[in-house]
């Protein structure tokens, strides 16, 4: 099997969204690192000083390659990446080895081939 590594920053009043759409089209798992914070085009503001940053969330789906489109594609429609600027992104990158994820195989394989 190969996998691939969907990291997910999203804002954190639709973790909960993006983790039950993610688990509704094939993810079987999830790590969330809370309190992440970050900067896009435009600059944080400021109230005397005091950051006003929204919370946000760092969501990791390690998922077998052939459901991570259509995971990754869900995710950003339920957290309306593309709708609402700032409220997250969605990107996968290439996992060359995993381990501990074998008691996982059976129900993977059993969605991957419904799928195909």
């Amino acid at each position: 099997m190969h996998f691939k590594l969907i990291l997910v920053f999203v804002d954190v009043n639709k973790t909960d969204t993006v983790l039950e759409a993610a688990r509704n089209i094939g993810a079987t798992g999830a790590t969330i690192i809370n309190n992440a914070r970050g900067e896009g085009i435009e600059k944080k503001k400021t109230f005397m000083g005091l950051n006003l940053d929204a919370q946000r969330d760092v969501i990791l789906f390690l998922v077998e390659q052939h459901l991570s489109r259509k995971i990754i594609e869900e995710v950003a429609r339920a957290g309306r990446f593309d709708e609402e600027p700032g409220s997250g992104i969605a990107l996968q990158i290439d996992v060359e080895d995993a381990i501990g994820v074998l008691h996982q195989a059976k129900e993977i394989t059993q969605i991957i081939e419904e799928e195909l």
